[in-house]
This record gives C-alpha cells, sequence and structure tokens, in this order.
C-alpha cells in the first residue's frame, strides 16, 4: 500500500502550510543553524519554511523536497531563495552525507514506514550533522469549550488516518523510530500551537471547517463509509461555534527530535 496523504492539496489545507514559518515551526532547530551549512528540507509543501532556512543559512545551499509535484510549483514560484524539487524521502535521490541539516516539519505522521524514512534521511546527513523532526500529537490535542462535534471530528480524523496506515499521534512516538533508525544520540523536545485571540481562532476554526467538507480528509471519510455530508457539515459548524467563542482556545502538541548519526 503506497503512502496516502491524508489531508490532501486542498486551498484550506495549503492555507495552514503557508501559515507556518521556521520561528513558529522549527524552533528547535534553529540554535543548530549558521551561515553556509547545506540544508535539506524533506516534505517541504508550499516551501514556507524552507525560505526561511535558506535566508538563515544564505550562502549555503537548502533544497526542499516533497513527492507532490503541486506544491513543488507553488514553491518555486514564490521562493526564489531556495531549491526545490520532488522527491521520494524513501530513496532520496542524493548520495551519502550530502547534507549538514535534513529537516522535516509534519511529515512522519503521514508515512506507512516512517523509521525507513529516518534512516534515509540519516544516509545523506553528514557525520557531525543533524537531522530534526517535529510532528504533532493528534491524541494530545486539547480545546475549550468542550463540544461533542469536535470529539467526533477528532475521533474521524484518527480513524481516517490510521485507515491509511499513518500515525496520528506520532508526536509521541518519534523517540523510538530514531532509535530504531539508528541514530547514536537523539534530543528530544515539545512545543505547542496554541489558538486563542479572535482572530487566531477564526483562521484555525474556519480552515478546519473547509477541511473537514471539503478536502482529501472529506472525500476519504465518505469515500470508506466512515461519515456522511451531513455530518460533515456539522462537524464544520461546530468548528464555526468554536471559532466565534471569545473563550475558546486550542492547543496542538508536537514532539520534537534533533538527531545525530
Amino acid at each position: 500500500m503506497a503512502d496516502t496523504y491524508t489531508h490532501g492539496h486542498h486551498e484550506s489545507v495549503l492555507r495552514s502550510h503557508r501559515w507556518r514559518t521556521a520561528q513558529n515551526s522549527a524552533a528547535h532547530l534553529l540554535p543548530h543553524l549558521r551561515p553556509g551549512l547545506d540544508v535539506l528540507d524533506v516534505g517541504c509543501g508550499p516551501g514556507t519554511i524552507t525560505a526561511d532556512l535558506a535566508r538563515l543559512v544564505a550562502p549555503g545551499r537548502v533544497l526542499g523536497v516533497d513527492n507532490a509535484p503541486e506544491p513543488v510549483a507553488r514553491a518555486r514560484a514564490e521562493h526564489p531563495g531556495a531549491e526545490f524539487a520532488v522527491a521520494d524521502v524513501y530513496a532520496l535521490p542524493h548520495p551519502d552525507d550530502s547534507f549538514d541539516v535534513v529537516h522535516a516539519h509534519q511529515v512522519l505522521q503521514h508515512l506507512t514506514d516512517p523509521v525507513a524514512a529516518l534512516r534515509e534521511m540519516r544516509r545523506v546527513c553528514r557525520p557531525g550533522g543533524v537531522v530534526a523532526v517535529r510532528d504533532a500529537d493528534y491524541g494530545g490535542m486539547r480545546w475549550w469549550p468542550e463540544h461533542p462535534g469536535l470529539d467526533r471530528w477528532l475521533e474521524l480524523y484518527r480513524q481516517v488516518a490510521r485507515g491509511n496506515r499513518a500515525f496520528p499521534d506520532a508526536g509521541r512516538m518519534l523517540k523510538p523510530w530514531a532509535r530504531a533508525a539508528g541514530f547514536a544520540e537523539v534530543r528530544c523536545s515539545a512545543s505547542t500551537w496554541c489558538f486563542a485571540d479572535d482572530e487566531e481562532r477564526d483562521w484555525w476554526g474556519g480552515l478546519w471547517a473547509d477541511r473537514v467538507r471539503r478536502s482529501s480528509l472529506a472525500e476519504q471519510a465518505v469515500g470508506r463509509g466512515l461519515s456522511d455530508p451531513a455530518e460533515l457539515d456539522r462537524l464544520a459548524a461546530a468548528w464555526r461555534t468554536w471559532a466565534d467563542d471569545p473563550d475558546g482556545w486550542f492547543a496542538v502538541p508536537h514532539g520534537e527530535l534533533r538527531c545525530h548519526p
């Protein structure tokens, strides 16, 4: 079974990806960067984090790779300061010891074999370099106020992701994966996205209200008989209700690793 990206590349998904920066999504890596390093950004999507990394390590080389041609094309058009290419994380087209830093954000959770991907990332990382990964943990997400619609949304998302043989709770699993991949040194940390003020709630609730009805997640949920359009409409409404509540608060926990070959 080939890997299936649970979210797909609907506009509501890319809206989320374009929000990501090195500062809000790769802070655990930033102290290890310096000018002149060569960086590979695996699963780069539309390239916003990649572009930030390129600015931080210039004049070093930064290459963003993704297995989906559409976001790679967007990244090339929008971020000329970095290189972008289509590539497979299980078979990266680079010699051993090619990069000082290999980075992946929200990638391992969508793979059927994250250990194999980490082994490949280790292969292309130079001795003394760092492989840095960060993944959300859906099972650890928390929100207020409580709402049965959001409870059902989380249950449904995890059903769809697990049906893809993926790992929606990857954040808590990164350390054993890295150890199984053969890293000599593994350093762990954690951080959280939090959405609480009016603008944040409107953005986060709005993109999930759209995603739960229109993205590949919705298509898979209906196609597999896990949900139906009427229920997805109710889940979208639950997200809107949460976003409209001035007491609304949502936390997304992430596991983080810095691994040294």
